[in-house]
């Protein structure tokens, strides 16, 4: 999920932050892909287009080269990128495209092995030519596998053969032929419809739901990019090193500046999409949104223009993370939007919102204070309770030298010294419950 018009935000087939400890390089590696990589690529041909492999970018090289420098001199370990690092990156490139052993086959591992001791080189070097042919190969196999799954689809499994579905098979071994991978999808289509039947679906309801399922998954597949690939490769490198340091790419570098800072420009949007429209989940508080009234939660945004009088975009089908780099922009400036009722039927009236962005403060992920009164014989204590939901620090206004900059130190010292001047605590509990660590 995303807030529309973030200033920085994330893709939505990432579905949470990678958090980055203390130690990593994240914030090197994020300025590195910023620079290098600039804007965001247009949005890729929906699913049904003409399929064509990746290949990685001149810019893609210099990054890479530069990410590999680093890690070998600023990374905590100081360790080399060799031929053993080579080795451990193919092997979570691999786990990372499919760790469930479902698409490639015995025999595209073994091609891969001539890669074992060159990614290094590759990486080093910029020749990213590898990295690329391993994804390629991975997108032709998930072609496959959700043309044999909708196939499989068409007639009714026999719910009465007794046999077994594997769901872990990250040390099973890897499917010798065709054959063998169109019978363990066959057993994968089969569970999924058993597991909606046991939810109360009959057969035809439990393929419908599948059909849509698959095709989903297909189409998201196509939607996606030469710099998500180069993303995913260059988080296998770097998770070698430590779990805490992760490549991001420049849209995702901006998620984690948002979620450090804890604001962003915008119009105060939540997005999701559902169905291939991007659809407004809720409306966030202090926004342009909510002031003007005119988006409603449920609401579809067909189409995006910029400012009052541009040509508007359609977006049906788009990816969220290219509709919301539409909708995004810096403040003052204003977005035009072609919206539907989400409880309209397909044809409906539609509606045009011009929208100015604004600044927005993530306050529901900021510190907080509740003070609690506990009976304890016949004394009456103040308990002070602060919940900290997540880690942050805004990076930018701290190295800017801006002395009122935001962070989870300074917002917890500030609630404290509330409760001094409103005459003072028996005891402080600090909640960490829904506060996954790191930042």
């Amino acid at each position: 999920m995303y807030q529309a018009g973030r200033k920085d935000e994330t893709a939505a087939s990432r579905k949470a932050l990678r958090k980055a400890g203390p130690m990593a390089l994240a914030a090197v590696v994020v300025a590195l892909a910023t620079l290098l990589l600039g804007t965001a690529q247009a949005p890729s041909a929906a699913a049904g287009a003409a399929t064509t492999d990746f290949a990685p970018t001149d810019r893609h090289a210099r990054v890479a080269r530069l990410v590999s420098s680093m890690f070998e001199r600023s990374h905590y370990r100081q360790a080399p990128v060799n031929d053993p690092v080579s080795s451990l990156v193919l092997d979570r490139y691999l786990e990372s495209l499919d760790g469930s052993r479902s698409y490639f086959l015995a025999s595209d591992i073994a091609e891969f092995e001539r890669y074992r001791y060159q990614l290094d080189d590759a990486i080093s070097g910029g020749r990213l030519e590898p990295a690329f042919a391993i994804f390629n190969r991975f997108q032709l196999r998930s072609r496959e596998r959700m043309q044999h799954a909708l196939a499989v689809l068409e007639k009714e499994p026999d719910f009465t053969l007794n046999e077994s579905f594997e769901f872990d098979r990250r040390k099973a071994p890897w499917a010798q032929n065709r054959e063998e991978l169109d019978e363990l999808w066959r057993k994968r289509v089969k569970n999924d419809a058993i597991s909606l039947m046991l939810a109360g679906k009959t057969w035809p309801e439990a393929r419908d739901v599948l059909v849509k399922r698959y095709e989903r998954a297909a189409k998201r597949s196509e939607q996606i990019t030469a710099d998500d690939v180069f993303e995913n490769f260059m988080n296998a490198f770097a998770h070698v090193f430590d779990p805490h340091s992760s490549y991001f790419s420049p849209r995702n570098s901006d998620e984690y500046r948002i979620q450090m800072s804890l604001s962003y420009e915008g119009i105060g949007a939540s997005l999701q999409v559902v169905d291939d429209y991007v659809t407004v989940m809720e409306i966030l508080p202090g926004g342009s949104a909510q002031q003007s009234g005119e988006l409603k939660a449920t609401d579809r945004i067909l189409a995006v223009g910029q400012g009052k009088d541009s040509e508007l975009v359609d977006v049906v089908g788009w990816r969220l993370d290219d509709v919301v780099q539409l909708i995004r922009g810096p403040g003052g400036s204003s977005v035009r939007l072609l919206v539907q009722s989400g409880s309209a039927a397909p044809g409906a009236a539609e509606r045009k919102v011009v929208l100015p962005r604004k600044k927005i403060t993530l306050e529901a992920q900021a510190a907080k204070k509740e003070l609690k009164k506990v009976k304890r014989g016949d004394k009456e204590l103040r308990i002070g309770v602060i919940t900290v939901p997540s880690f942050y620090q805004d990076f930018n206004a701290r190295s800017s030298g801006d002395e009122d900059y935001r962070s989870t130190t300074r917002d917890v010292r500030r609630l404290i010294e509330e409760f001094d001047k409103d005459g003072g605590l028996d005891g402080l509990v600090l909640d960490l419950r829904e506060n996954g660590g790191g930042h």
